[in-house]
């Protein structure tokens, strides 16, 4: 246990500040602080706001990951950030405050993707990930099928959405409905009391011509509100429950009939689901039945590790270590499209081929006496 690499991680891609820390894939502490509430009366994300939460959160927040984990900042082999996709400005607070962590206690860091942060989470609750695993991740920004082979270098994307992502249709379809903002929970709560086979809500690009294992909810978005408005036009009360229910059924029976599909395309075994919506009981359900059926073995983390949180990145970079990728150089920088094809931004080797130096080995000697006490 004691020599399996001790990370901190860092994760401030949207309005969540999370520092997770984890020794191995054993979860010491999981810290967030949520911006939500100030978001709420907007209706969406808005991120200037997220960028000023995330800085007046970041030290509190750090510091309350370390009491929680019993540990020291000098004790920590790494140092993890999310440095992409994401809101720009927030992701610059993180990498800004990992770079300043690192410096300070002369550790080496380690700038993540955010996505293959969600997949290599999955390693917290059970256990190290298959290689090749697929993996569905849904969330508000995000709906893509990978396929991993190796989490910190090779992640190949299958799939994705072309419109809006799982989650945004989640979010403004509760907004048509008065529920509120997140939509997500609220439309899981609805949905339970309501009738999933009520109305005939459409299953975008489920065509034999259309992408295999592409995704769009737009189509379904405007289906639903036209749906809504034309009862309300007419006079009509609107079953919410029944709608909610009938919405929700269409995207998860879109994620997880495309999800099954490429798993029995490309042989493989192992499904894991990640990202906020994979908090959805409807999706679990419904997935864990279809796997089921298929004979592949479905791993789904508790949903607080489904949702943005430190310790997804803190899974990434202790994994890093571990495998021994070099670390990222001073001039990191956050990255709003970071590909998933990019786990992680490698260091440059030094040239005439000194092999593993970095730019930052020789400031860490300097510095790590006298910057953190």
């Amino acid at each position: 246990m004691a020599d399996e690499p001790l990370v901190l991680g860092i994760e401030t891609s949207c309005d969540e500040t999370g520092v997770g820390i984890v020794r191995g894939t054993t979860l010491l502490a999981d810290a967030i602080a949520s911006s939500v509430d100030e978001h709420a009366r907007f209706g969406g994300v808005v991120p200037e706001v997220a960028s000023r939460a995330h800085l007046e959160a970041m030290v509190p927040t750090i510091d309350r990951a370390l009491k929680e984990a019993g540990v020291s900042a000098r004790d920590l082999d790494g140092i993890a950030v999310t440095a992409g996709p994401g809101l720009a400005g927030a992701l610059l607070v993180g990498v800004s405050a990992a770079k300043a962590y690192a410096y300070a206690l002369g550790k080496p860091l380690y700038g993540v993707n955010h996505l293959a942060s969600h997949i290599c989470v999955d390693q917290l609750e059970h256990g190290a990930l298959p290689e090749p695993t697929m993996a569905l991740l849904v969330s508000g920004g995000h709906s893509s099928l990978l396929l991993s082979t190796d989490i910190t270098s090779d992640v190949r994307p299958m799939g994705a959405t072309i419109d809006d992502a799982a989650g945004e249709a989640f979010d403004k379809i509760a907004r048509v409905l008065n529920l509120g903002f997140p939509g997500g929970p609220v439309i899981d709560r609805y949905a339970k009391e309501g009738d999933p086979s009520a109305i005939a809500f459409p299953r975008g690009l489920t065509g034999p011509r259309d992408p295999a294992y592409d995704f769009s909810f737009s189509g379904l978005k405007t289906a639903v509100a036209r749906w809504i408005e034309a009862r309300r036009a007419a006079g009509e009360e609107v079953p919410v429950r029944d709608v909610a229910a009938s919405f929700q059924e269409a995207v998860v029976d879109v994620l997880t009939r495309k999800a099954v599909r490429a798993c029995k395309d490309e042989g493989v075994d192992h499904l894991m689901i990640g990202g906020g919506v994979a908090a959805n009981s409807r999706l679990r359900i419904l997935a864990q039945e279809r796997c089921e059926a298929a004979g592949i073995r479905l791993r789904v983390p508790r949903p607080k590790l489904c949702t943005d949180n430190g310790a997804m990145v803190a899974a990434l970079g202790a994994e890093m270590v571990a495998r021994g990728r070099s670390a990222s150089d001073w001039d990191l920088s956050a990255d709003s499209s970071l590909p998933v094809t990019d786990p992680h931004v490698p260091g440059r080797e030094r040239e005439h081929g000194h092999g593993h130096s970095h730019s930052h080995d020789h400031v860490h000697e300097v510095s790590k006496d006298n910057l953190y006490s």
